[in-house]
């Protein structure tokens, strides 16, 4: 069904977003850090990335950043998880280069529908 890494520092909405991708039947990885986020995507080529913007670190938004101006990952579709859910966040979060934007707490339907969109078919 593909294969979603999850960068996330809070371990409770880690679960979260673990349980209900994979009851939706997604496949599941987990970075905890932006580094941690880069090296995974780099090593393991996930088919989506669910990236928190606040990561000890670098920010999600520097993660999208360089996942998106380099060639060997800019093709792989990122959706930003954030609290931070006012429209001019949103707006940043795609102007990074996200192909969407979900805000917390979330909603578990719509994150499936939403990577399950954005997997390649």
């Amino acid at each position: 069904m593909g294969t979603v890494l999850v960068v996330e520092d809070s371990l409770t909405d880690m679960q979260i977003l673990i349980q209900c991708l994979q009851q939706g039947g997604i496949n599941v990885l987990v970075a905890q850090s932006g580094e941690e986020a880069i090296n995974a995507v780099t090593q393991q080529k996930p088919d989506v990335v669910i990236l928190d913007v606040v990561l000890p670190g670098r920010s999600g938004f520097e993660v999208c950043r360089q996942l998106k101006a380099e060639a060997s990952t800019s093709n792989i579709p990122i959706v930003i998880c954030s609290t931070k859910g006012s429209e001019m966040d949103r707006f940043w979060g795609m102007k990074q280069g996200a192909d969407a934007y979900l805000a917390k707490p979330i909603d578990q339907d719509e994150l499936v529908r939403t990577v399950r969109q954005l997997i390649p078919h």
